[in-house]
């Protein structure tokens, strides 16, 4: 093997055309940069007599000291196969024998060539000298040195090559063949360039490019209009040949565009010189940018008029106009201003002619016709201003007219597509989403007045308000998103409508809650029960009057508790803890009282049945009930039989022994009895209320009775007594007849007992027909809620008074109504401060009379 320095030897083969990354080069001074294709061989002789080379042309004395130093002297190694190239070298060789390292003597050689020609028509240096001298085991040196003088061009080479070049440019820009090989051509660039004829080569170039591309502006000129595709197709066929044109002539020239060109800042590369070219003389010429511009315009509105374009064409002249950086100020402010008049124009058409469902699917597929035409033929960059004017155009211009005319109809007929598609469509539209918001809040307040104003819909109401509240939300959370802004105007339109009715909606909502724990799992199931209660503990969030739903859900509770009507009490338990939770501890202390009360009187009575041993067939069963826990029941006299009355004295006697000093009160109205009784059938236990049981115990005495000997007999008031009668002759356990058959009880009618009756059950419940709440009744309770809040009234101010000891009015009834958990009207807020003052609870200040002092 054999070693040898070479340094800036450049490569005669050209990077690809497409590689844009530039080294930075200058024009190559250094004359050993001029490489040759042809090499010569080195015998072997040569290889074994040279060691290495050493790049300092000094000639150097040998010592027994110096031949251990000559590898300090080596700076690189390339090893050499089969041939070296030496061009343009003197080169010096000395050997040195090993084996007299002591002579001082050194024999030196000068490596000499002939003259030759390269293929480009540079002359090289060919030297072939063999170490014929040398011996076996000696060490030799090579030592290369610059040429004394730089090498010269031949006469006529710059002129020759130049011509080739031209000739080679002007068959790419004609579409022939060219006779020269690209390396040679590249290899020729590379050689002028290295003798600093840069500036000329680049200048040469431009002018050819020029005068090919101007001579091509004249054929569209003069080109008709006519046919629109024809002149934009020819326009684009330029624009290729020219591109195509570029990136061979390029290739050519790369050389020349990553030596000069790179150090040249202020000079376009060979490309950009070719699109500035073709950007000057042919598109930025007046006539033929109009046609162009027109032409694409006219191909675009073709398009969105439903017809069939050549979308390939628009993408490659777009692109064109991108690459030419005109794109902006040519195409896209007009293309914009055009897409402006159309939408406008469309806009305001479609808005009279078309239901605002089908103008929306409209919209929506204007819009993604557009996205796609960014994502087809136009730049990204028009993207954002182009959907912005659709936007505006067809969306922001007609907001308040598509909000109004068809946002209530799809709410009203849950057209839950299309207000998915509405919300879509003016979220994109700034500001819309307030505007929608309170649009909802008219149509929410609207829509539910006329559930709640209405006295004909009582029957209905909460029922319709639950399945309004239902819509609403699944609007909300599939077609808004679970928008915060929408959630809190739907909540702000239920709390504004639903109290537009004072105090009603709250006994009718304690009412259906009533109805539906009677009911119970006979409905539904415990679970769907449960949910049930959900959904009405959400509407009673809204009420203001909740201290009206607690009367009437207490006066119903105490019903269902005494009466047996609760169909579950662990919903009637849940119930009670969603209302604590709700309202605190203090809403429901009363509520509970009522629950303990009657866990007590199950305990109390297995303690009486226990330690008494009680004669006769009937079974009594006492209720405890605390005053103040329970409503106020006005007592009914009725004829008890004998056994009744001395069971009540065993248990008074039980009751009073077990808790001295408690009085007890008895309410016959709302017992309850369990009766044996015996028919053809066999025995059965009858769970039924005391005036049932009145009833039945007649007919121990007689077979057949009256309404009017029944009524004197038990004392019942005629319209319980006429409900009771229907409950055990009409119902669906039927243990008495009745005649003549009907579902009403007239005056006149004859009741037996029925020997006949059976039933699967053994122990058989007969619920007692509740009597409707009379108006007197419904009147009473909501006297009571009035007077409850008088008291409420009267103590907020009176604790604020003395805590604050002077206040002017105005602040008083600020403080109170924030205190306050139900509606007052100023009116009668004034009035309990004038009963306080009567009652020297404040008084008004001397000097000031709006202003209120405490009295203590």
């Amino acid at each position: 093997d054999m070693h040898a320095t070479v340094s800036s030897l450049p490569s005669p083969n050209p990077p690809p055309p497409t590689q844009e990354a530039r080294p930075a080069a200058s024009d190559v001074n250094n004359d050993s940069s001029i490489t040759s294709s042809k090499k010569r061989k080195i015998n072997s002789s040569e290889k074994e007599g040279i060691d290495s080379i050493s790049s300092s042309p000094k000639t150097t004395n040998s010592s027994s000291s110096s031949c251990t130093s000559t590898s300090q002297h080596v700076q690189k190694k390339l090893r050499f196969e089969d041939s070296v190239d030496f061009i343009g070298l003197d080169v010096k060789m000395a050997e040195e024998s090993s084996a007299s390292c002591s002579s001082n003597k050194m024999k030196t050689v000068f490596l000499s060539g002939g003259v030759g020609h390269h293929a480009n028509g540079l002359t090289k240096t060919a030297g072939s000298t063999t170490f014929s001298n040398s011996k076996p085991g000696a060490a030799k040196k090579l030592v290369i040195k610059n040429f004394k003088e730089k090498p010269k061009l031949p006469e006529n080479y710059t002129h020759e090559t130049w011509q080739k070049l031209k000739e080679a440019v002007e068959a790419i820009q004609n579409s022939i063949s060219i006779k020269y090989n690209l390396e040679e051509l590249y290899q020729a660039v590379e050689n002028l360039c290295s003798h600093k004829i840069s500036a000329k080569l680049y200048k040469q170039l431009q002018v050819v490019c020029e005068d090919h591309i101007k001579a091509q502006i004249d054929q569209f000129r003069e080109y008709p209009f006519l046919c629109v595709t024809l002149f934009l197709k020819k326009i684009d066929k330029c624009w290729q040949d020219h591109c195509r044109q570029m990136i061979m002539i390029r290739s050519i020239f790369l050389f020349l565009d990553r030596t000069y060109v790179l150090q040249n800042s202020m000079l376009p590369s060979v490309w950009d010189m070719g699109l500035e070219l073709f950007r000057f003389y042919i598109i930025s010429d007046m006539k033929v940018q109009s046609k162009t511009i027109d032409g694409i315009l006219l191909l675009i509105e073709k398009e969105r008029s439903g017809e069939t374009v050549d979308r390939s064409l628009l993408r490659s002249l777009l692109s064109m106009l991108s690459d030419l950086q005109i794109y902006q100020d040519s195409f896209e402010q007009r293309f914009l201003e055009e897409t402006n008049r159309l939408y406008a124009a469309e806009g305001q058409r479609l808005m009279q002619e078309r239901e605002v469902p089908d103008y929306l699917h409209h919209v929506n597929k204007r819009l993604e016709e557009e996205a796609d035409r960014v994502i087809t033929y136009l730049d990204q960059s028009t993207q954002k201003p182009l959907i912005a004017t659709v936007e505006k155009q067809l969306l922001g211009e007609h907001l308040t007219a598509t909000l109004q005319k068809g946002l209530n109809h799809l709410l009203d007929e849950n057209r839950i597509q299309d207000l998915c598609l509405l919300y879509q469509l003016f979220s994109r539209v700034r500001g819309v989403r307030i505007c929608n918001s309170l649009l909802l809040i008219h149509f929410l307040n609207a829509f539910g007045s006329t559930m709640v104003i209405n006295p004909e819909k009582d029957k209905t109401m909460v029922q319709e308000l639950l399945d309004f509240k239902d819509k609403v939300d699944h609007i909300i959370q599939v077609c808004f998103m679970k928008n915060e802004k929408f959630v809190n105007a739907m909540k702000e339109a239920f709390e504004t409508f639903i109290n537009k009715r004072t105090n009603k909606p709250a006994e009718l909502i304690a009412k259906h809650v009533d109805w539906k724990l009677r009911a119970g799992n006979k409905e539904a199931t415990d679970e769907e029960l449960e949910k049930m209660l959900d959904k009405i503990m959400i509407i009673f969030r809204f009420i203001y009057g909740k201290d009206v739903f607690e009367a009437f859900y207490k006066k119903d509770l105490a019903k269902r508790l005494l009466v047996g009507k609760s169909a579950s009490v662990d919903a009637e338990k849940s119930m009670l803890s969603k209302l604590k939770h709700e309202c605190g501890a203090a809403f429901t202390s009363k509520l509970e009282g009522m629950f303990k009360d009657m866990e007590l009187s199950k305990d109390i009575m297995v303690q009486f049945k226990q330690c008494q041993n009680l004669p006769g067939n009937i079974e009594l069963t006492v209720n405890i009930l605390t005053m103040g826990y329970w409503p106020t029941y006005i007592p009914m006299e009725v004829h008890l039989l004998p056994e009744m009355v001395r069971l009540q004295e065993i248990f008074k006697t039980f009751y009073l022994g077990k808790h001295s000093g408690r009085k007890l009160q008895w309410q016959s109205t709302l017992g309850h009895c369990v009766l044996k009784a015996e028919f053809k059938e066999g025995k059965k236990e009858l769970q039924v209320s005391l005036f049932q049981t009145l009833v039945l115990l007649m007919f121990n005495e007689g077979e057949e009775f009256t309404l009017e000997e029944i009524k004197l007999a038990t004392g019942i008031e005629d319209g319980e007594l006429r409900r009771t009668l229907q409950s055990l002759a009409c119902g669906k356990a039927r243990v008495i007849h009745k005649v003549p058959k009907s579902k009403d009880v007239e005056d006149g009618d004859k009741f037996s007992c029925n020997d006949d009756f059976k039933h699967k059950l053994f122990r058989i419940k007969i619920n007692q027909i509740q009597m409707k709440e009379t108006v007197e009744e419904q009147a009473s309770t909501t006297e009571r809620v009035y007077q409850d809040r008088q008291y409420q009234i009267d103590a907020a101010i009176v604790r604020i008074m003395k805590m604050r000891k002077t206040l002017s009015h105005n602040l008083l009834v600020s403080e109170v109504y924030n205190q306050l958990k139900f509606p007052v009207k100023p009116a009668d807020l004034k009035k309990r401060i004038e009963s306080l003052i009567d009652r020297d609870y404040m008084e008004r200040d001397k000097e000031n009379p709006n202003q209120y002092n405490y009295v203590a």
